[in-house]
């Protein structure tokens, strides 16, 4: 006999979740007695892909049947963030449920630590807390699958981080092919757990990744477990399988063509992933999410859309991506839901469908998924800072503030392509929504570290002027 839902409505809805409420703190913590029949967790993260790379979001000329049957069978987000428009502080923000400005990591990686702090502080704030270690406190065996890119320094190692299982690299981009000795770092050597994968072992890169899922899976198929499966697909180099590549010879530009047998190989490895889901049994409890770490970046060929702007930037298409929920026990099938949502909420998502608890304990800035679905709550205000860079986003309002470049207001309910700044013609406006990006800043640390790339560069790519790839390559 089946488990009754513990979200009944979201049997009866379906359709479109458009309420939205102020944003508040909201509090998770662990319970100590999991839920009865806990779901697996997996949590896919596709890097650097474009908001119009996938067939559900609209693409024409890619092939992701897999990830559109994330769709079919579940929930389509339409207004969905993540807290940066670059890999690193984007996946801060996703493991903690916390802005990640709040400890100081606005900015990826570098050589540059601010005044106070040392290179020992350049990763995740070992005083926080992940999803991990709150899904840990209720049973699960937990495992981290791919790029990491939150340090490199032992205390920052996933497996102080919360996650039993470690199989993947430190940095933020590798080969997809075997890398010559000579050329190996510490940030691209391949772990498992802490053993080094020797590189004449790897075949290709997003294969051995799934491998190691599907092996985790049949490993763990009698409890449950989380798994963060991180890709370094999409991101460069684009190393493509010759194979695949020949299935776009059609495909006229050979970036975007070398981008399509990328993503075309992860989209089957998240098949490959369904497929042993459904093998083990596992498929109708197991709770699925999907999304990019940021917007399509200026060097991979990726398609942002209708979106304006790439990676790195605050425009639409740096920050807003897709992003998919699949539970077949739970949730409704084939629903779109346009409420304001963030890579916040999934912290709080997940703890939630793992522990049926929810209660004071450990501060997140995220909200529960399922309660949006009910059309219980939303997001209100969503807010990002990358430097002296920001943004902050109240209903279909949007605002980005640039050092001493002109304030950008848009109503991206009347132009989502962001391509008429109407800050002269709502003052109001404007100045309601700085203030509101002011106080939240007010709560927020200095960052820890500086950008590589400088601040020249975000003035010059938030300029109206700057419009379109070509332009935007000039400023990464």
């Amino acid at each position: 006999m089946s488990q009754p839902t513990k979200y009944p409505y979201l049997f009866l809805y379906k359709g479109i979740c458009t309420l939205h409420i102020l944003l508040f703190t909201y509090t998770v913590s662990a319970n100590t007695t999991p839920s009865v029949d806990p779901p697996n967790i997996i949590v896919i993260l596709s890097d650097d892909g474009g908001y119009g790379d996938f067939g559900c979001y609209g693409s024409k000329d890619v092939h992701t049947p897999h990830i559109d049957d994330l769709a079919k069978h579940g929930v389509r987000f339409t207004n969905s963030y993540v807290t940066a428009s670059v890999c690193s502080p984007s996946r801060a923000g996703l493991l903690t449920g916390q802005y990640q400005q709040r400890f100081g990591f606005d900015h990826n990686p570098s050589t540059l630590p601010t005044a106070g702090f040392s290179q020992e502080d350049v990763g995740l704030d070992t005083n926080q807390k992940t999803i991990a270690n709150y899904l840990q406190t209720n049973g699960y065996t937990t495992i981290a699958i791919g790029k990491w890119h939150l340090g490199d320094l032992a205390p920052y190692h996933p497996r102080n981080r919360g996650f039993d299982h470690f199989y993947g690299f430190l940095g933020g981009s590798r080969s997809y092919y075997p890398i010559a000795p000579e050329k190996t770092t510490d940030l691209s050597t391949l772990y498992d757990d802490d053993h080094i994968i020797p590189e004449d072992s790897i075949r290709y890169l997003t294969d051995d990744l799934t491998d190691k899922a599907i092996t985790y899976i049949n490993r763990y198929r009698k409890s449950p477990f989380f798994m963060y499966l991180a890709f370094n697909a999409v991101h460069t180099p684009m190393d493509v399988k010759p194979e695949t590549l020949q299935k776009y010879a059609h495909v006229g530009d050979p970036l975007r063509r070398q981008f399509l047998a990328l993503i075309d190989d992860m989209d089957s490895s998240i098949g490959r992933i369904v497929a042993k889901l459904k093998e083990e049994n596992l498929y109708e409890n197991t709770l699925i999410i999907f999304l990019n770490d940021n917007g399509g970046a200026v060097n991979n060929g990726s398609d942002n859309g209708f979106l304006r702007g790439l990676k790195g930037s605050k425009w639409e298409g740096g920050i807003k991506v897709p992003l998919l929920m699949q539970w077949p026990r739970k949730l409704p099938q084939d629903t779109v839901c346009d409420a304001l949502v963030s890579s916040l909420d999934i912290l709080p998502t997940a703890v939630s469908a793992a522990s049926d608890l929810l209660s004071p304990n450990v501060v997140t800035d995220g909200i529960n998924l399922f309660d949006v679905l009910n059309k219980e709550t939303a997001h209100s205000f969503l807010f990002w800072r990358r430097g002296i860079a920001k943004a902050v986003r109240h209903q279909d309002w949007k605002l980005i503030k640039v050092a001493d470049n002109p304030l950008l207001l848009f109503d991206l309910s009347e132009d989502p392509g962001e391509s008429r700044n109407i800050a002269a013609t709502h003052p109001n406006i404007a100045h309601m929504l700085l203030q509101k990006l002011d106080q939240w800043e007010q709560q927020l640390q200095n960052p820890r570290w500086d950008s590589s790339y400088g601040n020249e560069n975000q003035i010059l790519k938030h300029r109206m002027e700057v419009i379109g790839r070509e332009m935007e390559k000039q400023y990464p």
